[in-house]
């Protein structure tokens, strides 16, 4: 199971260990606040993907984790602040994208590095799973972290990713049909975290290495570039309205 990010609360030299070293332990404070901390969120989100936000207990968690109920306090400050981490930990968050490091790429570049980075998390094979099922749990039992996630990190790249489109289809406008690219643009790596399960199912080897998975980003940035190029070519078969009214009163 690969590791959740590690961040662990790091305090001076005069405050006490954290809360779950027993008497005597001689590891080091770092090594085991990592241990600790990782095996709280991994079963943190087993646990709050399985049953949901409210009814899955800080005590539970602790006592499956096997570490001292005082641990989530110490690195996570509370229930929330653990469901929190083990929402936006493991999957990453658009930031991780970058679109706005890409503006002065080419065009398949940025569309390279988009895909790159919102695939990333589909290589952690044993955690994946969860991570979806907790996704859609919050969407159906919200907490108001969804629409937090929204608002900081989804709106955002998606006005990177319609100023990178807007740049290389050379427009300054960002029109319906602009902003229906850069959502369909999204669908595509979107649709592999869906149908994950299906894909499985039907053709595994399909994401069942990280190869695998860089492959995809591959093809995907073909596909985006072709719609990019049906987007561009609609563009220039449809005149403007100021254009079309001007064509009206030459007829007439």
């Amino acid at each position: 199971m690969k590791p959740f990010a590690s961040k662990t609360k790091h305090k001076s030299s005069n405050s006490q260990p954290a809360p779950d070293r027993a008497a005597g332990d001689v590891r080091k404070p770092r090594s085991d606040g990592v241990e600790a901390r990782e095996r709280l969120l991994h079963t943190a989100l087993r646990l709050f993907a399985e049953k949901g936000y409210s009814k899955t207990s800080t005590r539970e968690i602790a006592q499956a984790s096997g570490v001292n109920i005082a641990s989530i306090k110490y690195y996570f400050s509370d229930k929330a602040g653990l469901y929190r981490a083990v929402f936006t930990e493991p999957m990453g968050n658009c930031e991780h994208i970058s679109l706005s490091d890409l503006s002065n790429s080419t065009l398949r570049e940025s569309l390279e590095g988009f895909f790159v980075g919102f695939l990333a998390p589909l290589k952690q094979n044993d955690l994946i799973q969860l991570c979806i099922r907790l996704h859609f749990r919050e969407m159906l039992e919200p907490t108001g972290l969804w629409e937090e996630e929204i608002g900081s990190s989804i709106k955002p790249a998606h006005a990177a990713l319609v100023a990178i489109l807007m740049k290389h289809m050379q427009t300054s406008k960002a029109d319906d049909d602009m902003h229906r690219l850069a959502f369909s643009i999204v669908g595509l790596p979107l649709q592999m975290f869906i149908l994950r399960e299906a894909i499985n199912a039907i053709r595994p080897k399909l994401i069942a290495t990280p190869a695998a998975i860089d492959l995809w980003a591959d093809h995907l940035t073909d596909y985006a570039e072709a719609m990019i190029a049906v987007a561009v070519a609609r563009r220039a078969a449809t005149p403007s309205p100021v254009m079309g009214s001007v064509s009206k009163k030459k007829k007439s």
